[in-house]
């Protein structure tokens, strides 16, 4: 099992790394049915000085590549050079998945709902096994980076539960635009973090197959801000203060296309909105029919369906709603 030592020496995948050192590890689990490796790096930045053991992770889902770029850019600038303790990053955890631009494992199971994993299970589920056994235990705190599936774009938001005091203090320090209370799924990474004591923020921003510049600026500035309130952020970096207060939303509707069609977007994701506003449009291919999309109720718009096409039924826009009591 990974460990830190009683003289400061971190123990991962059978390797050694000494305080003050850097190592790129690659976590071998499985080969594709050619029989070639695939590996999975883990990129280890330790300062000479003791501290937390901060793990830094993206690509749970192999197509959401806004995290990936995100932890990319940490990596990249040198951010993830520590002052004090130590960061773990990994860009790619889902390297299958990213392979083949697809969310889930090539055992069709969303890695993401197999946490704490087994031993003798799917695929999905050993890999998340060995990732629980052979690399969290070292964290202190987790940040992982989604971003929305599918054409739903997310505004750049941190994921919490409610009632958890301590992960929306941190999320204030994040200081992403919204701060949504979420249930925790089972079997989540972000579930197993919780049961073991782990604090961890999850960063949802952008949509599966995208990148955005703006995304990546929210999900890389709050990751500096987090280092710098655990004294990790090395002196040289001037982070930001977040542009404005994160907005907590509490209740959230989804909004569903009352009819199939073209869907032609009116207003930008993140936006408040009045109930009753215009924000889009549903029409037909043959410009016979055209209708008006309105604001159900008052709140800003947290999700936006990009798709260029919809059904009935489909979910277009999610947006914040006053609390249930009122």
């Amino acid at each position: 099992m990974a460990k830190i030592t009683s003289d400061n020496v971190l123990e991962i995948l059978g390797e050694q790394v000494k305080p003050g050192k850097s190592a790129t590890i690659n976590f071998n689990m499985a080969k594709l049915y050619t029989t070639t490796s695939v590996e999975v790096p883990v990129i280890i930045e330790r300062s000479k000085k003791p501290g937390p053991v901060v793990l830094i992770t993206a690509g749970i889902h192999g197509d959401e590549i806004n995290g990936v770029e995100i932890v990319r850019q940490i990596i990249s600038k040198g951010i993830n050079r520590p002052q004090k303790g130590t960061i773990i990053c990994v860009p790619v955890v889902n390297i299958f998945g990213f392979l083949n631009l697809r969310r889930e494992f090539p055992d069709g199971r969303d890695l993401n709902r197999m946490f704490p994993g087994t031993k003798h299970g799917s695929l999905a589920s050993r890999f998340a096994f060995q990732f629980v056994k052979n690399i969290l235990p070292l964290a202190n705190f987790c940040l992982d980076f989604h971003t929305g599936g599918a054409s739903r774009f997310n505004a750049p938001q941190i994921r919490v539960k409610r009632g958890d005091e301590q992960s929306l203090k941190y999320a204030r320090i994040f200081g992403a635009p919204f701060t949504i209370y979420s249930k925790t799924i089972t079997k989540s990474y972000r579930e197993t973090c919780a049961k073991k004591g782990i604090p961890v923020l999850l960063f949802e921003g952008g949509k599966s197959m995208d990148s955005n510049r703006d995304v990546a600026k929210h999900g890389v500035e709050g990751a500096m801000r987090i280092l710098s309130f655990l004294e990790m952020l090395h002196p040289k970096f001037d982070y930001p203060d977040a542009i404005t207060e994160t907005v907590i939303i509490e209740n959230t509707n989804w909004m569903r296309a009352k009819y199939s069609g073209l869907l032609h977007m009116k207003i930008p994701c993140g936006k408040h909105v009045e109930k009753g506003e215009y924000i889009g449009t549903i029409t037909d291919p043959y410009g016979k029919f055209r209708h008006k999309i309105k604001a159900v109720n008052t709140g800003y718009v947290i999700n936006i369906n990009e798709s260029p096409i919809v059904y009935q039924g489909d979910a277009i826009f999610h947006i914040s709603a006053p609390p249930k009591d009122e």
